[in-house]
């Protein structure tokens, strides 16, 4: 190994080589992931809703999940997205303008329903929560 006074070049270079096989660190430099996220970075984004979709739970449970195809403004991409609570997908029209939010576990889908990255928080600029309380 480089040791010692003049070897500061080799040292930086080979640090910047090695740093490449890690897998955080090439996730966040390649920008692939970035492109491949349906948000783009984003936290929240609009989009109009073009179907209600039931989603069947996974094993051992047995249920279908209310969710709803999401077409995205920004850019056009579709998502599905789960309708939270008791009876919100009432509330819920198609062709209605839609907020939609991550689940909570960073582009991994959430429990017993395969699939499904996103979830619902506003409907036509009014909260799904408030709606549901009333």
């Amino acid at each position: 190994k480089p040791a010692g006074l003049r070897t500061a070049r080799k040292h930086r270079d080979h640090r910047r080589t090695q740093r490449w096989n890690d897998k955080s660190y090439k996730k966040a430099h390649l920008g692939t992931a970035l492109k491949a996220n349906p948000f783009g970075g984003a936290s929240h984004a609009n989009g109009i809703v073009l179907e209600k979709v039931g989603v069947e739970a996974k094993q051992p449970n047995s249920a279908i999940r209310k969710c709803v195809r999401v077409q995205l403004v920004k850019n056009g991409k579709k998502v599905t997205a789960f309708v939270p609570k008791d009876g919100c997908l009432n509330f819920i029209e198609e062709n209605d303008e839609v907020m939609v939010a991550g689940f909570g576990r960073s582009g991994h889908a959430v429990g017993d329903i395969p699939g499904v990255r996103f979830k619902v928080v506003k409907v036509a600029n009014v909260a799904l929560n408030s709606l549901y309380s009333g």
